[in-house]
């Protein structure tokens, strides 16, 4: 698993605006895999950041979130993506792919729905409808 896959959905898509917001100060390659930076946080403190491609749980961070854990920070995936724009960009698209995906799933759900709600007798419907409402009203007296 890379970096991204280890990474939050948050940590992911800060990072992606700390890219976008060039909020990586300084990087260098430190190695064929690696990459060291600075990247100003949140509240523009400087946070010290080493990746690691190959073995992404050895990437540091010295921020809050990252120190001394090993886990992946937005300020890692902010590295991640200025050292590597192509890989910002295949994000990007691919997002873009899951959420046209999950649109379509999401039409097919309601053209389902309705077929299904279609399909019922007179009684059926009555039956489900008060189904539905009985679940409506335990949910509202659990919390409400």
């Amino acid at each position: 698993m890379g970096l991204i896959e280890l990474a939050s959905a948050d940590s992911v898509w800060c990072g992606m605006d700390y890219y976008e917001k060039k909020r990586v100060t300084s990087w260098k390659p430190s190695g064929a895999v690696s990459y060291d930076g600075q990247v100003a946080g949140s509240n523009r403190q400087v946070y010290s950041v080493h990746i690691d491609k190959e073995h992404p749980r050895k990437s540091e961070c010295n921020c809050p979130f990252a120190a001394g854990r090993r886990v992946i920070c937005k300020h890692m995936i902010a590295l991640y993506f200025t050292a590597e724009p192509n890989v910002a960009e295949d994000f990007l698209k691919q997002a873009e792919e899951w959420e046209k995906e999950e649109e379509e799933r999401e039409r097919q759900h309601y053209i389902d729905l309705k077929n299904y709600v279609n399909g019922l007798s007179k009684d059926e419907l009555r039956q489900e409808l008060y189904n539905v409402l009985v679940k409506l009203e335990d949910i509202r007296s659990r919390y409400w």
